[in-house]
């Protein structure tokens, strides 16, 4: 069986791929807190996450992105999801990844923030 953070990361690779903005809205709450970095200034709410998204998109076919779980705890009110990824971009810098996730009983975002380290070819 998959897990729902499982889930939610397909679903959010699937959306960056796309960059449609109804895919990535359907990943986070209608009040979600998305940080692109610890110390950002966080992007509150389904809209502003979307518009955020689209401003820094990156277009499909620019990059390759692999991930694993970390950990997921799993209870009624939500699952706390760490994932470990890296993103290449074969024109620009490799970074690798560490999200952390909360999720709501539905399986959509209340909570992600990203860390990314550039690393060297």
């Amino acid at each position: 069986m998959v897990s729902a953070g499982a889930k939610w990361v397909a679903g959010y690779v699937a959306a960056w791929e796309s960059n449609d903005p109804k895919q990535i809205g359907a990943l986070f709450t209608d009040d979600a807190v998305y940080l692109t970095s610890p110390d950002a200034q966080p992007r509150r709410g389904r809209e502003a996450i979307v518009a955020g998204w689209l401003e820094d998109l990156d277009d499909p076919g620019t990059w390759a992105f692999d991930w694993r779980l970390l950990h997921e705890d799993e209870t009624p009110s939500g699952n706390f999801v760490i994932v470990q990824g890296r993103t290449e971009y074969p024109a620009g810098k490799d970074y690798l990844n560490l999200w952390v996730i909360r999720l709501d009983p539905s399986g959509r975002a209340t909570e992600y923030t990203e860390w990314y380290m550039p690393r060297p070819r």
